[in-house]
């Protein structure tokens, strides 16, 4: 039994009791004696002492930021998700176009040429995943020849930008190498288009990783 309810029930009984008095014209002594003892233990006290009262209130506080916080959570992890999802989207997919927006403004807000340049190149070498990607579906869809195409433009910026500023980097031999580990694979699954798209792209790139005379 609750406390709060137990006062109830104490204050309940002491007015029947008070109710109906002796013949003597007042309360018997007895119930006097109780009234008083109860009164002074403030066992009759009709609200809640504040240490019964505060883990209320403080539960009501805390459940205030506690639901704050969950919605800041879910906020987070539904950015996260979303995050992901735009990450792997590739052409075609309807987070695609936030994709290479991101991208876009990821290589504009560069402090410099180099780093531009390394950024295109970076943006190249995801082209090359997405074309990976969509000949797993279809080999004779026009995103193909497109991404194929960004790709190689992607390169050419990139790679014009950082042997303007940094002739000798190491950067672009190896970068020419990871795309030519990742465009030899798809040949044998492109269209006659495609694969002259693809077979031009080898032969430019190929010419960066030639040593120097």
């Amino acid at each position: 039994m609750s406390r709060a309810r137990r006062r109830r029930e104490l204050v309940i009984e002491r007015l029947t009791e008070l109710h109906g008095p002796s013949l003597g014209g007042g309360p018997e002594p007895a119930f006097r004696e109780r009234l008083r003892e109860d009164l002074v233990s403030g066992r009759l006290l009709l609200t809640a002492p504040d240490e019964e009262r505060a883990p209320v209130t403080s539960v009501r506080r805390r459940r205030r930021p506690l639901l704050s916080q969950v919605a800041t959570l879910g906020l987070a992890g539904a950015m996260m998700v979303a995050s992901f999802a735009t990450y792997q989207a590739v052409p075609g997919d309807t987070l695609y176009p936030l994709k290479r927006a991101a991208e876009s403004t990821l290589v504009h807000l560069s402090t410099d040429d180099a780093q531009r340049g390394e950024r295109e190149l970076a943006s190249a070498e995801t082209r090359a995943k997405e074309v990976a990607s969509l000949l797993g579906s279809s080999t004779d869809s026009p995103l193909v020849g497109q991404t194929l195409k960004d790709m190689e433009d992607s390169t050419r910026s990139g790679i014009s930008r950082l042997t303007r500023t940094q002739p000798r980097s190491s950067k672009i031999k190896k970068f020419a190498q990871k795309q030519r580990e990742t465009v030899e694979p798809m040949l044998d699954h492109l269209n006659e288009a495609q694969k002259g798209q693809a077979a031009g792209y080898l032969d430019y790139i190929e010419g960066l990783v030639a040593p120097a005379r």
